[in-house]
């Protein structure tokens, strides 16, 4: 598929998850994403052992990879050559760092006037705490995100690095943007993200429901309001439901449930009551869909048009058949990789990616881009499908 960003150049120095979201964000959009390692390479390449990581390959598909030594004047000039003709530039270094390597915004926009600089830090890059190393659970529980989506009385962090993405996410979205003004300015601009910013306005709603109420929100707010549960079957399998604020999904769950007796408890007669009373119906949905399988609730919910769906395992969503029809898992163009993934999740004129291309390993295309650069090319093109 030709993708919205091909002709689109990035210099990519990140390591971890930010950066790398970032850039690899770019590049399932066709941008050609260069990433610049050190010689070690990126950490996160080892971060459970050999040099080849799937947490490094989950963030880093679809991109080129050179290792340079910054601190050697003639791979400095490299590096510098590559960020003339770039379009964008993305770093998630510590405050102060990238200036240290030669690669701060004022040295490389004096280089590239129409560069895009990303910069991404944990708190931005001035005040109490810009000094302070962050990661991801750090962000989660300071912009307050961890407050309303944990359980206080017997507290767990959540599943994947969900700030380290989504502040990856954020970045992209504001380096798209610098890139539709420089369309029209013809001048590049410095776009800088922090991950407390990022958790916060992922977080807008509770916010917003602060702001507006004066009430603190907790982690049991969204699903009562939402009238949302998780339930466990007869055959210890788990299921989702979510009934909203539309009378007709309460009517459909009663209907599924065959309980007439329900619609008529003065606890859960009306939405407003059974918000108060969440607890209560949360047992009382507990203790009646104890009684049957899974494919029994499945078939139920499915006939009276009840929103649902049963906790899929990683395992379970790849082999779903709605996954299937959307062609959602895809092969990785490589021998060193696994050989699927998930591919970019836009679809463009109704066309979408059949494969990605996977992470390089370190220095995998140094030789050609070196070679290139050494022959006075402009930095060659990576053409998608090629």
């Amino acid at each position: 598929m030709a993708g919205v960003l091909d002709g689109i150049r990035v210099v990519e120095q990140g390591t971890f998850i930010t950066g790398p979201c970032a850039g690899m964000m770019l590049a399932d959009l066709g941008a050609d994403v260069i990433k610049v390692e050190s010689p070690e390479g990126d950490p996160y390449r080892s971060y459970q052992g050999e040099h080849y990581s799937p947490h490094f390959q989950a963030y880093n598909r679809n991109k080129r990879s050179i290792a340079l030594d910054l601190k050697d004047p003639a791979e400095r000039d490299l590096f510098e050559g590559l960020v003339k003709e770039a379009d964008v530039f993305i770093q998630n270094f510590r405050p102060g760092t990238a200036a240290r390597l030669g690669a701060g915004h004022e040295r490389l926009r004096a280089l590239n006037p129409r560069l895009v600089y990303g910069s991404i830090s944990g708190f931005g890059s001035s005040g109490p705490y810009a000094d302070r190393p962050s990661y991801d659970s750090v962000a989660q529980a300071l912009s307050g995100f961890l407050s309303v989506v944990v359980d206080s009385s017997r507290p767990r962090f959540l599943g994947p690095a969900l700030a380290d993405a989504i502040t990856g996410i954020y970045a992209a979205y504001g380096i798209l943007g610098a890139l539709v003004q420089r369309g029209r300015t013809g001048v590049g601009s410095l776009v800088e993200v922090s991950m407390l910013e990022a958790m916060a306005h992922f977080a807008v709603e509770p916010f917003a429901a602060f702001f507006a109420l004066g009430d603190r929100p907790t982690s049991s707010d969204r699903p009562r309001l939402a009238q949302a549960y998780i339930l466990r079957t007869a055959d210890a399998r788990l299921i989702a439901i979510h009934l909203s604020s539309l009378e007709k999904f309460w009517d459909g769950l009663v209907a599924a449930l065959d309980a007439p007796e329900l619609a008529i408890d003065d606890r859960f007669c009306r939405r407003l009551l059974r918000i108060d009373n969440y607890e209560a119906l949360n047992q009382e949905l507990d203790r009646r869909f104890a009684q049957h399988d899974l494919s029994h609730w499945i078939e139920r919910l499915e006939a009276n048009d009840v929103p649902y769906a049963p906790i899929r395992s990683i395992d379970e969503v790849v082999h779903d058949p709605q996954v299937g029809h959307l062609g959602l898992i895809v092969p990785v163009e490589s021998a060193h990789s696994g050989a699927q993934a998930v591919r970019p999740p836009v679809q463009f004129g109704g066309q979408r990616d059949s494969s990605v291309r996977a992470a390089p390993a370190l220095d995998q295309h140094g030789t050609a881009i070196r070679d290139a650069l050494a022959r006075g090319e402009r930095w060659p093109i990576w053409a998608r499908g090629k």
